[in-house]
């Protein structure tokens, strides 16, 4: 998940995401993830819980903010 490039681009020049479907390995320990592994290339993730999608974020004093 890294800057837009021009391949992910649509018509109204907003980023889309990737046709490959590309997907990054993230390692558990125990029930802990690190954040830096979930923010290594995007300041934003999308979490899928059943059919509701959840913002979490990552702010510029490096907090955490979850938004439905």
């Amino acid at each position: 998940m890294s800057a837009a490039s021009e391949d992910n681009i649509d018509a109204a020049g907003k980023q889309t995401e990737p046709a490959s479907g590309a997907a990054k390995t993230l390692i558990m320990r125990g029930n802990r993830l690190d954040s830096r592994d979930l923010f290594a290339a995007e300041r934003e993730i999308i979490i899928m819980h059943g059919e509701e999608h959840y913002r979490l974020r990552l702010t510029s004093q490096t907090k955490l903010i979850l938004t439905k």
